[in-house]
């Protein structure tokens, strides 16, 4: 059954609540995401989706329940200690660094990973511009990967929105997650950007065989892109299956979508 719990998960979040004062947000929410998925979270709005988002990407700390990522808790830990444990995300308003450029953008992503510490940087020894000779070359590689590599050298401020959103990608990758999330990356874009958006996910989880988490409004763009996905409703999962089957499902039908035509 597609709601087993795999023992190889990567992502295993485990009976989380959140409270704020006297609301409940979320209440005893579990799912996992296994290897090489991509796993897709959707619900109506209120559903207490972007604070499972937060929780698992650190920002928020849940009342109760535990996240861990490949066997090691995250709940509790800094942002920072999250990304190194293996965890970059994205995010809905986009964060990038306007006043750099892309290429820049992406270094300072892949900078998490470097070793030449503070007195490399200073003594400009062998070793740090060996390592610096590295992480620009990975980062043209990941601008090449998401098809923005000719913009290199312009300012992240005068990308085009849809490319502003790739940037963003390719600065979360720079860290080299096991995980990927991604906080509504269709968000504000026409189809044909979606579309290409879509077989960029794709082709990074092939190239890269990583998992991808997203939480995403777009429904039908959710159900021909994700593994599997889970739906949130008043702070609840209510469902947790494949696409076809969540299509199908009647609290589903109920909660979000409305009918079953």
């Amino acid at each position: 059954m597609a709601e087993e719990i795999a023992m190889n998960a990567l992502l295993d979040i485990h009976q989380v609540s959140c409270r704020f004062g006297g609301v409940r947000a979320l209440h005893d929410v579990s799912l996992t995401v296994e290897n090489n998925e991509i796993f897709g979270l959707i619900g109506p709005n209120g559903a207490g989706k972007t604070t499972l988002f937060n929780v698992i990407t650190g920002l928020v700390t849940p009342t109760s329940g535990n996240v861990t990522l490949d066997g090691c808790s995250l709940t509790g830990l800094a942002v920072h200690d999250i990304l190194r444990h293996g965890l970059a995300r994205t995010f809905q308003n986009i964060r990038l660094f306007p006043g750099l450029s892309v290429l820049e953008n992406v270094l300072i992503g892949r900078h998490s990973l470097g070793h030449a510490g503070i007195w490399g940087a200073i003594s400009r020894n062998q070793r740090t511009k060996r390592e610096e000779t590295e992480l620009r070359d990975t980062a043209h590689q990941l601008l090449q990967q998401v098809g923005i590599h000719h913009h290199a050298q312009t300012l992240a401020r005068n990308l085009p929105y849809g490319d502003q959103r790739r940037l963003e990608i390719a600065r979360a990758l720079a860290s080299e997650p096991k995980l990927l999330a991604l906080d509504e990356p269709a968000a504000g874009m026409g189809q044909t950007e979606r579309d290409a958006l879509r077989e960029l996910i794709l082709s990074l989880r092939a190239q890269r065989h990583i998992s991808i988490l997203i939480i995403e409004h777009d429904v039908k763009w959710m159900m021909a892109l994700c593994d599997r996905i889970a739906v949130l409703h008043f702070g609840e999962r209510i469902a947790l299956d494949v696409p076809e089957r969540i299509r199908q499902h009647p609290d589903v039908i109920a909660a979000y979508l409305g009918s079953a035509s």
